[in-house]
């Protein structure tokens, strides 16, 4: 990707394939990447949309997860069954349903069609309860004595303890609706409120392929941050899902 990005039409169809270009065009195609398109708006747009899905992704599963893991109640088993069961509905399969939804509200063309959807996420629920389970019930026994309340206790101990577990959750919630295409075709019309990968199809040409180049420097901008992102959370990344998977 980032080899097309940096070569001219010419080369990038040529039968034999070379890692660095004879002729040089990668400040023409990222110029155009750049200006062709409102890029850095979609960026934003990404930023929005990912930071709101998993802040309230987090309100959502981290609660849940507590209760799951260390909370004894009737029917605790089954409702972890049905969290095993949603991480088995493909998101594709809810397509039509959120459409219809959001159409009834009002809210097709706007942050909230392409935010509503995800804030309920059974994998988060699934890995963050498998992490809380890590942690020594004594821990919490000692904080209730001391007079913590169960919210206390999350936003007090909880969430400082597994900040691991946090951040894989985080990277995988990222990346997925950053590279979110699907949806986002289906939910969204509006130029001022595309998402990166959404933004992209704006350099297809299907005719004669003069866009490629700049198609390939847009994605090389769009995955840019990701890379940056799982490179400084790498560490924590990776703790998060050793201590999950040995549970």
């Amino acid at each position: 990707m980032v080899s097309l990005s940096l070569k001219p039409p010419d080369e990038i169809f040529q039968a034999e394939f070379r890692l660095w270009p004879t002729t040089f065009a990668g400040i023409e195609n990222y110029g155009v990447a750049l200006t062709a398109a409102p890029m850095f708006r979609f960026l934003l747009n990404g930023l929005i949309i990912c930071t709101a899905i998993f802040t309230l992704q987090l309100l959502v599963c981290v609660p849940c997860a507590y209760a799951l893991a260390k909370l004894r109640f009737h029917g605790r088993d089954t409702l972890f069954s049905a969290v095993l069961v949603g991480l088995l509905v493909p998101p594709q399969a809810l397509a039509i349903p959120h459409f219809v939804m959001l159409y009834v509200f009002g809210l097709l063309d706007t942050y909230a069609a392409l935010i509503l959807p995800w804030v309920i996420s059974a994998f988060g629920i699934f890995l963050l309860r498998q992490f809380f389970r890590s942690i020594p019930d004594d821990l919490i026994h000692a904080a209730r004595l001391d007079g913590l309340g169960e919210f206390e206790i999350i936003w007090r101990i909880m969430i400082p303890m597994s900040a691991p577990a946090l951040a894989a959750f985080g990277i995988f919630s990222v990346v997925a609706h950053w590279n979110d295409l699907f949806w986002p075709l289906i939910a969204v019309r509006s130029e001022e409120i595309s998402t990166p990968a959404l933004g992209i199809l704006l350099f297809r040409d299907d005719e004669a392929g003069q866009f490629l180049g700049p198609l390939m420097a847009g994605a090389v901008i769009i995955v840019t941050p990701l890379l940056l992102g799982f490179l400084f959370a790498q560490r924590r990344f990776i703790d998060g899902l050793a201590v999950t998977i040995t549970k």
